[in-house]
């Protein structure tokens, strides 16, 4: 997905949790945010499927790219501050994801896996309260990320650790006092990677989107 519609998608996210806390204020003073809550979703990762250096890193053609494929993401944060509007909370994530790629059999080419693995501890900012919240969020953490043709060995690039950042937003709707359905949506800022042989090109900085949906426990 370009990186336009990335940012695009993300003022949108902002607008509308701005929106919800507004909303929320309105009303009477109900429960505060917290003390901690624990994430877990199902995740959609948009891996690139046409970055010719990304695919020249690896040895591959970019038809190998495998795309869009599946993952978890699990997060825990503790709110420590309230100022105003505004809960601040600390927190961490770690987040995995999956995908394949069956080139067409008259290509000649590989099949291929895609994997992406991270872990950052974070803040964020939370607009609400205890019955629901919505938050922005980010934070500096590594990831690795390999890209292996079947048969074939895992290459320095693909075992190296990447400093990634890590920026998004989501919401938590609480249908019991202690259950919510969640929803996560963010960017990682992969920075850029070893080639995966002498004279090669190195993996480019990239930006990869993760949406994830599932449940939170406070």
């Amino acid at each position: 997905m370009p990186f336009r519609l990335m940012r695009r998608l993300f003022a949108a996210l902002c607008g509308f949790l701005l929106l919800s806390s507004a909303s929320a204020s309105a009303q009477e003073p109900p429960p505060r945010i917290g003390p901690f809550v624990l994430d877990v979703h199902a995740t959609v990762p948009r891996f690139p499927s046409d970055n010719a250096q990304l695919a020249a890193s690896r040895g591959l053609s970019p038809a190998q790219l495998p795309g869009t494929g599946l993952g978890i993401q699990i997060g825990a944060h503790v709110y420590v501050l309230r100022l105003k509007a505004i809960t601040f909370g600390l927190g961490a994530e770690v987040a995995t994801g999956r995908a394949t790629k069956t080139p067409d059999p008259s290509s000649g080419l590989a099949p291929t896996e895609e994997r992406f693995s991270t872990f950052a501890p974070e803040l964020s900012f939370n607009f609400g309260n205890g019955h629901g919240w919505s938050y922005l969020s980010g934070g500096v953490g590594a990831a690795n990320w390999s890209i292996v043709p079947e048969g074939h060995e895992k290459g320095p690039a693909d075992l190296e650790r990447l400093k990634t950042f890590n920026y998004g937003g989501g919401a938590r709707w609480f249908v019991r006092p202690h259950l919510a359905f969640s929803l996560d949506v963010r960017i990682y800022v992969i920075s850029p990677g070893t080639p995966y042989f002498q004279g090669a090109l190195g993996g480019p900085h990239t930006n990869l989107l993760i949406i994830g949906a599932g449940i939170s426990v406070k």
